[in-house]
């Protein structure tokens, strides 16, 4: 299961996070930058607090690439016992040797690399085995200039997925973030990430270094389905997002279905049968609809609704794979990806081929899905209900 990492600058805002259901409780002070490192007192009261209750990390700060500094810093972060020791790695400097310097310490503490997307070009691409053979338990991915875009901005879905893969085919824990908000949750979920982290998308107005606030927390807890516990199975479990108000129970057939649809979705495919269609890409128009069971009459926010950046998604995701003999191959695909979803109950895939000629030549398939669950969602109409710091819901007495 995907797990929610949410930053906070003291104790105050990590007690609303805590109680707003956070799995890790991350400190960081954002006005000190990208990984700005809070006051080790700060640090402290934060652990007295949560007591062992979730895990706790902690950033070192925006570091020049010089081993000592590093090694001295992660040190003095894991002295105060925090779970976590998030670390900084800028594709300059001492950066090999800044993670040697690291390896002893790796032994016995956990330390999380963190690349910078805006930066990702320019790192070496076999960064993930050299953190995990010096030990490390984790890598994330996050951007270092935050008026520079969001992690989308810089890297596509498929991008990040790839990421995603080649930190756990290594064994390593694996963290997105980067000015992530709520339309993201649901994208990246597919990718099967072992935590995705916030701060902006938890505090008034979206702005990271504005006071965390308790609803917008709340809200995005509810679009990441929570852990089961030892033993449970990987994934995303929708079964538990039923529960949430994420989709329906079928016995719920009243409220019918919507459509989503893409249309004149273009991109370049390695396609074709002829020898002359392979080593060359040609552009392939995609239109795609898709018809999705409702979960309430009142859509509120991206837990009652399938987004079409999804299907955008997926169609990157599956180009990127490489050359693909047959329209008809591409458009399977295509369907089976659409039709992962338990809450899509239809879909109809056109697969149009456009350099072949004066006019478009494709494919249009039909797939249906047979949808069964005996999850019994809560009422979806109702809104999610922040707890603030003192522990109780809003409008109760502590």
């Amino acid at each position: 299961m995907t797990e929610m990492l949410a930053s906070a600058k003291n104790r105050q805002e990590a007690e609303i996070v805590f109680h707003n259901g956070a799995d890790i409780i991350d400190l960081k002070d954002p006005s000190n930058g990208a990984l700005g490192a809070v006051e080790l007192s700060k640090l402290l009261e934060v652990l007295d607090f949560i007591s062992g209750r979730r895990p706790v990390s902690a950033a070192c700060g925006d570091l020049p690439m010089e081993p000592e500094t590093i090694r001295r810093k992660a040190e003095e972060i894991a002295a105060t016992g925090v779970d976590y020791i998030k670390i900084g790695f800028f594709p300059f400097g001492q950066l090999s040797a800044c993670i040697e310097a690291l390896r002893p310490l790796a032994q016995h503490k956990k330390l999380i690399a963190v690349l910078f997307a805006d930066h990702r070009g320019e790192y070496a691409q076999d960064l993930p085995a050299k953190f995990a053979a010096a030990g490390f338990h984790g890598v994330m991915i996050d951007t270092a200039d935050k008026s520079a875009g969001r992690l989308l901005d810089h890297m596509s879905p498929d991008q990040i997925g790839h990421f995603v893969r080649d930190c756990q085919e290594q064994g390593l824990m694996c963290g997105v973030a980067g000015s992530l908000e709520a339309p993201d949750v649901p994208r990246l979920l597919a990718f099967k990430p072992d935590f995705l982290g916030f701060r902006g998308a938890l505090c008034a107005g979206l702005s990271r270094n504005s006071p965390v606030d308790a609803q917008a927390t709340a809200s995005i807890r509810a679009l990441i389905p929570e852990a089961q516990g030892p033993g449970a199975p990987a994934g995303v479990d929708y079964k538990l997002l039923a529960a949430r108000g994420y989709f329906p129970d079928p016995a719920e057939a009243e409220l019918g279905t919507d459509k989503i649809f893409v249309r004149d979705f273009v991109l370049p495919v390695q396609i074709g049968a002829y020898s002359f269609e392979h080593g060359k890409s040609q552009n392939v128009r995609f239109d795609v609809t898709a018809d999705v069971l409702r979960v309430t009459r009142n859509p509120e926010d991206m837990r009652h609704v399938v987004s079409y950046d999804l299907i955008m998604d997926g169609i990157r995701g599956i180009v990127a794979r490489g050359h693909i003999e047959l329209a008809e191959t591409l458009a399977e695909q295509v369907a089976a990806f659409v039709l992962e979803n338990p809450r899509v109950t239809r879909v109809v895939v056109r697969a149009e081929k456009l350099e072949l000629g004066p006019g478009g030549v494709g494919v249009e398939i039909e797939r249906k899905n047979d949808v069964k669950s005996t999850a019994k969602p809560r009422q979806s109409a109702n809104k999610t209900e922040p707890v603030h710091a003192h522990g109780g819901r809003k409008g109760a007495s502590s």
